[in-house]
């Protein structure tokens, strides 16, 4: 007996799902049944209900840009109804683009312990943070969140939703821009991870500038001061290196350890620290007065310091000697020294203590702004004429006074 299960034509929501059993001797029974769009994995209903919780939140964060350019108009008021920003009146030599960017596999250490309303921020950091590296300053943010499975209705993970959407509005805030759309996506087996709630959360963020203050990399100049910004934590990036470290030292549920008396993954679940709104107060962004001179910015994410600072530093023809950095957090160099990472590899892999680095012929105001903003910050070095990144190691392995040297 052969037995053949046969998706026909669709139907709105369902499908006809046709039954073909073959028995011995050629006898053929043929049955059909009706299955529907909930059985292949997808509910709408919950997939509306998560879509009013992201939209409830959303518009708590267009006071964001009340009154300034991306002020968010609802044309009519629904999860899914109209949504624009006015930009009318934008002067000439205004520019305008769209950034890209997601949470990579961070994620997964909130699918680990439940906990997933810090993600935003990750989320945000990575897309606001590459906006203001080249001297503009991010206004909307829409997001795409494509999850496994929303549940069932006895069983839903609308709770787990809410969560994100406490981290959306807390994000929004600190870089001080509006969600004005969505999308959320059940695709089933597409997406894995750990547990039951599983996904993917990418974003796009429109960002405004003037043509005078976009920063090439040809503004820096030799004797520039670095100003670096403090970051506590992995941000986004070098996480896979971290979790396959964590497993090989404790096993598949490495979450359940504890390190200096906190568990693994809170520990790794740090926030990214969003450095937008401080540095758009610094340079003034699309429509302030500046605070401070800027003539370059580098966002310390995939490539650390060598490849982000030396992207910053490459159309200059110049390099960096850094003296002053900030000591990587104690899990970073528990995760380097658990994993015998080199020191060299983990500059290149981790930020290891700064999020973001700022050339400057005005460090005091740069430094000033950022503390008014609760971010930690100092003078790190300077802009030098040789094109190489020097810096005073500060990684497990360090000896007093030791420097690496990387190529631009």
């Amino acid at each position: 007996m052969f037995t053949y299960q046969i998706f026909s034509h669709k139907y709105g929501k369902s499908y006809k799902l046709i039954k073909v059993i073959i028995y011995q001797g050629g006898k053929v029974s043929v049955t059909k049944t009706r299955t529907d769009y909930r059985s292949s994995g997808v509910n709408v209903e919950l997939g509306n209900d998560a879509s009013k919780v992201l939209y409830e939140a959303a518009k708590l964060t267009w006071n964001n840009r009340k009154g300034k350019l991306g002020e968010v108009v609802e044309i009519f008021q629904n999860f899914s109804g109209l949504r624009a920003i006015d930009v009318s009146g934008l002067p000439k030599g205004t520019f305008m683009n769209i950034n890209f960017d997601g949470v990579g596999t961070k994620m997964e250490l909130g699918e680990r312990i439940a906990k997933h309303d810090t993600v935003a921020y990750d989320l945000f950091a990575m897309v606001c943070d590459d906006a203001v590296v080249r001297g503009a300053e991010p206004v909307i943010i829409g997001s795409v969140l494509d999850v496994k499975s929303l549940g069932k209705d006895g069983n839903s993970h609308i709770d787990l939703v809410k969560q994100l959407a406490v981290g959306y509005i807390g994000a929004a805030k600190e870089a001080n821009v509006a969600i004005v759309n969505g999308e959320i996506a059940e695709l089933g087996a597409r997406v894995g991870g750990y547990g039951e709630f599983n996904y993917n959360w990418s974003a796009g963020v429109v960002w405004f500038a003037k043509k005078e203050r976009l920063l090439t990399g040809y503004e820096v100049k030799e004797g520039d001061y670095l100003v670096g910004l403090k970051e506590e934590g992995f941000r986004s990036n070098g996480l896979s290196l971290h979790r396959k470290i964590m497993k090989s030292v404790h096993g598949e549920n490495w979450h359940e350890e504890t390190y200096d008396g906190k568990n693994l993954a809170e520990l790794a679940l740090q926030p990214s620290r969003i450095y937008s709104g401080a540095v758009v107060d610094m340079f003034g962004g699309f429509a302030k007065e500046p605070k401070a001179e800027i003539h370059g910015i580098a966002h310390i994410t995939g490539g650390g310091i060598p490849e982000k600072l030396g992207r910053m530093l490459r159309p200059s023809g110049l390099g960096a000697n850094l003296e002053e950095l900030f000591r990587p957090s104690n899990l970073m160099l528990y995760s380097q020294e658990k994993g015998t990472v080199t020191d060299e590899e983990a500059y290149r892999t981790w930020n290891m203590g700064q999020g973001m680095i700022i050339a400057t012929t005005q460090p005091d105001k740069v430094v000033k702004v950022a503390k008014e903003h609760g971010i930690e910050a100092k003078i790190m070095g300077e802009v030098i004429k040789e094109p190489i990144v020097v810096l005073r190691n500060m990684g497990i392995n360090y000896k007093e006074g030791e420097k690496l040297r990387f190529n631009i």
